[in-house]
């Protein structure tokens, strides 16, 4: 291993760590777990993907940093990863596939090179980037393309992958194959940071057939998976009904994507190795949250902060990290910065200050941590945008109208809401969290409520923010995402 090790942060977007350590789902990443390092109990400060990123690179929580539903943009108020590295002297690269992570809202700073792959590919062999794919996706392809952005088009667009049965890659191959490219043809000696978003398996699932069919029950078939609809916010609402067999059928597809992304990994690697990095390379692969299928009568990643979308996975590879096994204390991805920048001997003491995480490195001599929190700063939706889009919003909705904060331990998890509410479980007992125990736990409730008022004492609260304004372009790949506006 080099002095200074090339870094790459893999965040396989929307991931839940029950399938993501599932080895018939995700072989590459088992793996990868069993000759390096596993954090069986990680969690990330946010339950989507604009506040969980930003905290990942900056080392701060939500409410620190500011960016959230009520301020879509992460600010320069505090220095984000790739600034660090850079000014360390490695080379710096971001390949980004979901529009939070953008330079609009603010995370292009430190990165030599910012690559959103949703944007129109300027090399007229774009297409030929990605193989495997039949004419008429060409054909789509290309006609997303030159007509990017045009709201007729693209309901065209998704009509048309319905009846072809043929996924659109989110840029996924597209990426790996960038990445190749980049690290066979790079001219400079200097390591770098890469990191790289996957947006597999975000909403909607489409997965190809081969990734799919061995999750699927053996009475069902991949087109009556995909028929399945997913309308998440109609669900939610009531006005949406799904059958245990549909949510089934549709965490298989959710299965099927994540095993679609375990085959980029794999090739990541493989262009790793073939470039003669992989040795002198630390290898993190996260998400930035995890997903709800049906569970606690919701889907998509909004309105809770239950272990179905911040109990994340976390397997780093390479260096002192290597045969490690399990790490089983609580880790926090705010711990991810301290860490890496350990692991590469950057000592960056002024940030490092500003830092709420605490290193993990195997020769840091760090105690474990007590608690982790999660916070979701705002709703999104909105009960506005809900409105916009499903028309009058039922009363039950109107409960998730609220921001959350969550404290947890090795054996208990307090959520508090601003409406008042507080809600305990114990997850020895309940994994699942489907049983409030504050009434027969109130010593638990008291003491987790205290220690998150401490912890809150701690923060820097990034307080009023100047509004931001979304560009229409943007504002309707967001909402093809499912993120109403």
């Amino acid at each position: 291993m080099a002095a200074q090790p090339n870094v790459v942060v893999v965040v396989a977007d929307t991931t839940r760590v029950d399938d993501a350590y599932d080895p018939q789902v995700a072989p590459t990443l088992t793996q990868l777990a069993s000759t390096g390092t596993r954090a069986t109990r990680a969690v990330s400060a946010a339950p989507w993907t604009l506040p969980s990123h930003a905290s990942l690179l900056t080392g701060v929580p939500p409410s620190a940093h500011g960016a959230h539903a009520d301020h879509e943009r992460l600010d320069d108020r505090h220095p984000m990863l790739s600034e660090l590295f850079r000014d360390a002297g490695y080379e710096t690269v971001c390949v980004s596939n979901n529009t939070w992570l953008s330079a609009e809202s603010g995370f292009d700073r430190g990165f030599d090179e910012f690559r959103q792959m949703w944007q129109l590919v300027q090399s007229e062999n774009a297409l030929s980037e990605l193989v495997d794919v039949t004419e008429e996706s060409r054909a789509r392809l290309v006609a997303r393309k030159l007509f990017a952005g045009n709201p007729l088009v693209n309901g065209a667009n998704a009509l048309y992958r319905r009846l072809v049965r043929d996924r659109s890659d989110d840029g996924a191959k597209r990426s790996t194959s960038w990445i190749a490219d980049w690290l066979t043809g790079r001219s400079r000696d200097d390591p770098f940071f890469l990191l790289v978003n996957y947006l597999e398996p975000h909403l909607d699932y489409e997965p190809p057939r081969r990734t799919t069919e061995p999750h699927l029950p053996e009475d069902a078939t991949y087109e009556e998976a995909l028929d399945v609809p997913q309308e998440p916010w109609d669900y939610l609402a009531g006005m949406l009904e799904l059958s245990d067999r549909d949510l089934r059928l549709l965490r298989d597809l959710y299965r099927g994507e994540i095993t679609y992304f375990d085959e980029q990994l794999a090739a990541l690697k493989e262009a790793l190795v073939a470039a003669g990095e992989w040795e002198d390379t630390i290898l993190v692969v996260t998400a930035d949250h995890g997903e709800n299928v049906g569970d606690h009568g919701l889907m998509d990643h909004q309105y809770c902060l239950y272990d179905t979308l911040v109990h994340v996975p976390l397997v780093i590879t390479g260096g002192a990290f290597t045969g490690r096994k399990d790490i089983d204390d609580l880790v926090s991805l705010l711990d991810l910065a301290p860490t890496l920048l350990d692991a590469a001997g950057i000592d960056a003491p002024s940030a490092r200050e500003g830092f709420h995480g605490s290193s993990f490195h195997p020769d840091a001599d760090v105690p474990a941590r007590e608690f982790v929190v999660s916070e979701y700063m705002a709703p999104q939706p909105s009960m506005e945008a809900l409105e916009r889009h499903i028309g009058e919003v039922p009363e039950h909705v109107r409960q998730y109208d609220r921001s959350l904060r969550a404290i947890r331990t090795e054996t208990h998890k307090l959520i508090r809401g601003s409406d008042g509410s507080e809600r305990c479980y114990d997850l020895e007992s309940d994994p699942g969290e489907t049983t409030d125990v504050s009434e027969t736990s109130p010593d638990v409730v008291t003491d987790l409520g205290d220690a998150l008022d401490e912890w809150l004492e701690t923060v820097d609260a990034a307080g009023d923010r100047e509004s931001v304004t979304i560009g229409d372009e943007r504002k309707e790949r967001l909402e093809q995402l499912g993120y109403l506006q």
